[in-house]
């Protein structure tokens, strides 16, 4: 049986001397190997992290999800982006692809990920397991290392405080994410100072259970919110 890495190597080899037209090998590489595919796909140039990136501003309200019924609803919702707020290191696989599936973008909190560690290890295992669209994550590091190997980014900031919003620029310079996820995304006044001091754009997250509050959000300056109320996914 040919081995999936001599498959990548060739498309690799390829699509790099401008043979576009080798990507349907793309889709025997993806019945073979989910992640392998990914990674054809990332050469291939089919969709990037910024082209992702835009998907979740085009389609502010993101589906959060912290177990399998709220998952269910999320998959038959209009939502193009999906937070997974649970799994294991033995379901993750299955969860990425369902949402996949469904043609959404599917961003996994590590962080919350049973079975990996906490270090930055753990986002390439994440990557060759599944190959997420993107990571979840408060540690700068982590976020760091997604960044570095292609995926779409973001970093989760408790405001618990004056002393945590003081120090979110400096996490934010290490990580330099995509997006920061402001939690809870219920303070529209630190919502506004926040994007007026960076230009990372920011996602509302947390007890949003109405519309005046997505709406009070993204007149602050978000860029969109995430929330497990299936009712505001409707919105």
């Amino acid at each position: 049986m040919v081995k999936i890495s001599a498959i990548i190597y060739i498309v690799q080899t390829r699509a790099e001397r401008g043979e576009r037209w080798f990507a349907p090998l793309f889709q025997m590489v993806y019945f073979l190997s989910n992640p392998a595919a990914q990674a054809v796909k990332g050469v291939l140039g089919l969709e990037n992290a910024q082209a992702k990136k835009q998907r979740m501003v085009d389609c502010p309200v993101i589906a959060a999800v912290k177990d399998e019924a709220g998952l269910a609803a999320a998959l038959k919702s209009e939502c193009e982006v999906v937070f997974l707020l649970f799994g294991t290191v033995v379901n993750i696989p299955d969860l990425v692809e369902r949402v996949r599936a469904a043609g959404k973008l599917a961003i996994v909190h590590i962080d919350l990920l049973d079975g990996l560690s906490q270090r930055e290890v753990a986002v390439d295992g994440l990557a060759r397991m599944c190959a997420p669209d993107g990571i979840i994550s408060t540690r700068p590091a982590l976020v760091r290392r997604a960044r570095h190997l292609g995926l779409l980014t973001v970093q989760r900031a408790f405001i618990l405080d004056s002393l945590a919003l003081s120090n979110l620029p400096a996490q934010l310079a290490v990580g330099k994410p995509d997006f920061i996820e402001i939690l809870p995304g219920i303070m529209p006044r630190v919502i506004t100072e926040i994007t007026q001091a960076t230009a990372t754009p920011v996602i509302a997250g947390g007890l949003i259970k109405y519309k005046d509050e997505v709406m009070a959000a993204m007149r602050a300056g978000a860029a969109a919110v995430s929330t497990t109320c299936p009712a505001v996914w409707e919105m």
